[in-house]
């Protein structure tokens, strides 16, 4: 595998664990709270399996755009986050509404927002990929 495949991969990661803490621990906060009967207690809570999920999650999406990449610069990359978004985002945030007793507002959020992630996470993948290496200087 070429190196920007492994550049995109961090760049992913880093990218949706950082919008992750910021949706989920600032914007939804007090969603949360409000249905806190259906989330473990903090204590029984296993944290450390999401950045692991993040890890798999974000080499299988540089993976895939890399096999279709086509250096169509930055918005190829927020249409690839746009259909990931809409593959992975709204069966989850409707299939959890159908199974859980969620409001519908979280759902949507859940919808809206993880596609936003995925559409700026494609963004950077985008970047990433049309960064071109700097030529030596001939100093």
């Amino acid at each position: 595998m070429n190196k920007k495949i492994w550049l995109g991969f961090v760049a992913v990661f880093v990218t949706l664990q950082i919008l992750d803490g910021i949706v989920n621990l600032v914007i939804l906060d007090s969603a949360y709270k409000s249905v806190s009967y259906l989330w473990r207690p903090a204590s029984d809570m296993k944290l450390w399996i999401v950045p692991v999920v993040g890890l798999f999650f974000s080499f299988f999406f540089t993976f895939i755009f890399s096999k279709g990449y086509e250096g169509k610069g930055v918005l190829e990359g927020a249409r690839y986050g746009l259909y990931i978004g809409l593959m992975v985002a709204l069966p989850m945030s409707y299939g959890a509404y159908a199974m859980m007793p969620i409001p519908y507002s979280l759902a949507l959020q859940w919808f809206i927002y993880g596609t936003i992630e995925y559409v700026i996470a494609g963004m950077v993948l985008a970047m990433v990929f049309k960064a071109k290496a700097q030529p030596p200087s001939t100093t």
